[in-house]
């Protein structure tokens, strides 16, 4: 699938049927393709399509870093917008970086932090800061709230 080409409806059912839970079993995409219409090598080919067009940007799971044991938090940088490909890709290259994106704002870079541990999270702040030479406002979570966002395609 390239850039051009719009889903079809097996895309659109696929979508639409994986953001609400994945099977947890000895051979997922045979179960999730079966309960689709479709066989499971096509499954599989389609969510790389998808992923490689740029039509999904992420395929896999949400952790709960905290209920695990560990720990995180969501940062801000305000990046220079000449420099802004040299930080993200100097953030992007720590392990504990879940994802990041850019926003339209002062603090125009965002990314959350996962680690085994606080401290585990101020390390990667201190490197990220001393790597890039600017500033992360480092925001953890002090409420939760669930909100059951799901995007129909």
């Amino acid at each position: 699938m390239d850039d051009a080409r719009a889903m079809d409806e097996l895309d659109r059912r696929i979508v639409n049927a994986l953001q609400g839970g994945f099977p947890l079993c000895e051979r997922p995409f045979a179960e999730a393709a079966e309960n689709l219409g479709c066989q499971e090598r096509e499954l599989i080919e389609r969510v790389q399509a998808l992923l490689e067009s740029g039509t999904l940007t992420r395929f896999g799971p949400l952790f709960d870093a905290e209920r695990l044991g560990g720990a995180f938090s969501l940062c801000a940088m305000s990046v220079p917008g000449a420099d802004f490909e040299r930080v993200a890709a100097l953030v992007n290259a720590h392990p504990e970086v879940a994802h990041n994106y850019e926003r339209g704002h002062a603090y125009n870079l965002w990314f959350v932090l996962a680690a085994a541990s606080r401290q585990r999270i101020d390390e990667a702040l201190r490197a990220i800061e001393r790597e890039t030479g600017l500033p992360v406002v480092d925001l953890p979570r002090e409420a939760e709230y669930f909100v059951g966002l799901r995007l129909g395609a």
